[in-house]
């Protein structure tokens, strides 16, 4: 079964969420609506939360975790994933927040406390370092990313179709109707 609660907190689906069999949701993470989260991804909210927005895609081998709280940081570090974000195969997510509108490229490792906000794209196997702000409308590259240059406006663009594609294909999946 894909949900699973811990202690006392279970996950929060929202209307048309598309869990695949083979992910494991855990303890206290909320999906959005039209969300889905795909082939053995992890979400645990185990030590802290788990928020994606609507319209959001998790694909295929992702982890996603979070920091717990303490005493010197008593909010710890949740992950929070905005609307309409695409996060790529295989990608690590470890209590970061991502704004809306954005491509999280596959293989890519976002660590502890940074923040990207909306409408930017991570390109495949970039590792942004724990603490790093990002800046809105820019590609980020590299071990450790750096903004390479502004998205172009086809670019933006398919910030927006790339989910609304996954918002389709998530419909098919719950409607029996895969093509």
């Amino acid at each position: 079964m894909p949900r699973s609660s811990y202690l006392n907190t279970s996950p929060i689906l929202a209307s048309r969420v598309y869990l695949h069999p083979s992910c494991q949701v855990i303890g206290d993470v909320k999906l959005g609506d039209d969300s889905s989260v795909w082939c053995n991804t992890v979400l645990r909210g185990d030590v802290n939360r788990i928020v994606i927005g609507r319209g959001s895609n998790v694909q295929d081998l992702t982890m996603g975790h979070v920091s717990h709280k303490t005493a010197d940081k008593p909010e710890g570090s949740p992950l929070i994933i905005g609307d309409c974000v695409t996060v790529g195969h295989a990608v690590i997510l470890h209590g970061c927040t991502i704004g809306n509108e954005c491509l999280i490229g596959m293989g890519s490792i976002i660590m502890d406390d940074v923040v990207i906000p909306d409408r930017v794209m991570i390109g495949a196997g970039s590792l942004v370092s724990p603490g790093k702000v990002l800046e809105s409308g820019m590609l980020y590259l590299g071990r450790p990313a750096k903004a390479v240059r502004q998205l172009t406006a086809e670019e933006l663009t398919f910030l927006r179709r790339s989910a609304e594609h996954y918002i389709a294909v998530k419909n098919n999946y719950l409607n029996g109707t895969r093509a």
